[in-house]
């Protein structure tokens, strides 16, 4: 089957039986495409087909200076969601297991010594601290804050995707949701609202007041309000729910219905704002 129609037109829950071999394959492949091999390693990373077999072929991805850069740094982005699996649920329920604890060791083990490689280019670094940081560990912490601080903006973006898995940075997420570069705020936006940093609010407050201000940060924006949930919040989505984006209805909608706020619903028949 052509890989980009079953990307495009089978959920994950129905791709076949053989979808994970048929992936490894095409990672493992050094004739085909690059951009079939870049959409492989990610399908690979769905949990509905990851497995110890493709993590081994995707951290050999990772770990190889002879493989494209874009490619080392999707494989170590695909370890994100097994990884987050195995921090929540650990090994308890074999119905729940998606990598066995032998490979997770040796993929923790293997991503500390591929970050501190200084001889790793900086796509390929920032990837495996982002998706390292998804089962966090004490050497992710000053990890994070140094790639903060260093300057970088690239380096600071992931710093502060970092931050959403990690306590203790309240203080570089207020000071990044007032950066100029539109990345750096958007990744504080979602930083804050996953900490209910209250703090925050100001600056998420002239954001969702914006009436200039970019969808997907609007959207972002929206999300930390609810997840903030402080009263005042409600003035400002309120006027949101009469946008001619259906998008940014929905997203008031269920910010809403996040701060209990129920009544709001039956306040505004659907026909008068859409």
């Amino acid at each position: 089957m052509d890989l980009k129609i079953l990307y495009d037109t089978i959920p994950p829950w129905d791709w076949p039986k053989d979808a994970a071999g048929m992936f490894q394959e095409i990672v493992d492949n050094h004739s085909a495409d690059l951009s079939e091999r870049l959409l492989a390693a990610e399908m690979a990373g769905n949990l509905v087909v990851f497995n110890d077999a493709l993590a081994k072929t995707l951290l050999s991805v990772v770990g190889n200076n002879d493989e494209p850069i874009e490619l080392r740094a999707r494989a170590a982005i695909s370890f994100g969601p097994a990884l987050e699996h195995v921090d929540l649920y650990e090994f308890d329920d074999p119905d729940d297991i998606v990598l066995s604890e032998e490979i997770v060791r040796e993929v923790q083990l293997s991503f500390k010594k591929f970050y501190y490689d200084d001889s790793f280019p900086k796509e390929v670094r920032r990837r495996i601290l982002e998706a390292a940081v998804r089962a966090p560990q004490n050497w992710h912490s000053a990890s994070v804050r140094d790639a903060f601080a260093g300057g970088d903006e690239n380096w600071q973006c992931t710093a502060l995707f970092c931050m959403q898995f990690i306590e203790g940075f309240d203080q570089q997420i207020l000071e990044a949701l007032e950066s100029e570069n539109p990345d750096i705020r958007y990744e504080a936006l979602l930083a804050a609202g996953h900490w209910e940093l209250t703090k925050a609010w100001p600056a998420i407050a002239r954001l969702v007041a914006d009436p200039d201000i970019d969808k997907t940060m609007l959207l972002a924006a929206i999300d930390a309000a609810a997840n903030i949930g402080l009263p005042e919040s409600i003035t400002l989505l309120e006027k949101l729910l009469y946008s001619d984006d259906e998008d940014i209805v929905d997203a008031v909608q269920e910010a809403l219905g996040m701060l209990e706020w129920d009544e709001f619903d039956n306040m505004i028949d659907e026909e008068d704002y859409r």
